[in-house]
């Protein structure tokens, strides 16, 4: 067992943002080390965000930990699960191993070529033959427009903060669907959106936040 990240895992329990024990062996299960450059390894279990480079981050392991408490029943029950904004792969990792149908597939997308790359690379570490099967799948798209191929969506995360909810993440979120998404320029709060067996959006305000904006890949990277 690594140690460090186990002092993590079991901090975020103490402190409640882990309520649930899949959450918590779930993010014992997928190394957060494998998912961070080089330079980083050495802060891999500490609580905070880290770059991946290209302006963009892996979020603090307290923000995945919230997400995935508040998808729990969504990836257990469903079979398609969206990541917007991937990064470096590793909520894919954690959100594929929160699915308990066979057929289940997470389908991650990410704008930056480059992190598209290195999220594969980093995902065959581990979970090479999920990648074989297309169980999890990384596609370079923009991430505001998803991915309707595989639609519609259990769950859907969004790890970086758009100004207004994207609707074509709406149309892909299934009836009975959860999406948690950031919402807002400056003063960013953490949204969860329930769509009912009759397509009704309802929408909760959670907490604030600050993500890096989702938005096209020139802004992002020259911004």
């Amino acid at each position: 067992m690594n140690n460090k990240l186990e002092k993590l895992v079991q901090n975020l329990f103490k402190e409640g943002v882990i309520k649930s024990e899949i959450v918590k062996q779930v993010l014992l299960s997928v190394d957060r080390k494998q998912f961070v450059d080089e330079s980083d390894k050495i802060n891999a279990y500490e609580d905070y965000p880290l770059q991946i480079g290209f302006n963009a981050t892996i979020s603090a392991p307290h923000m995945h930990a919230y997400s995935l408490e508040l998808l729990k029943d969504h990836l257990q029950n469903g079979v398609r699960a969206l990541d917007i904004g991937s990064g470096s792969g590793y909520l894919c990792a954690a959100m594929f191993l929160m699915m308990k149908q066979q057929q289940s597939k997470v389908i991650g997308v990410e704008h930056v070529p480059e992190l598209v790359e290195k999220s594969i690379k980093n995902l065959s570490l581990s979970y090479n033959q999920q990648l074989k099967d297309k169980q999890i799948q990384i596609i370079k798209g923009d991430g505001r427009l998803g991915f309707e191929q595989e639609g519609p969506y259990q769950a859907i995360h969004v790890g970086a903060a758009a100004e207004t909810i994207p609707q074509k993440l709406l149309e892909q979120l299934d009836k009975g669907g959860r999406m948690v998404i950031p919402v807002g320029k400056g003063n960013q709060v953490f949204q969860v959106i329930d769509k009912d067996q009759n397509g009704k959006i309802n929408i909760q305000n959670v907490l604030g936040v600050r993500y890096v904006p989702l938005t096209d890949l020139n802004k992002q990277l020259y911004n």
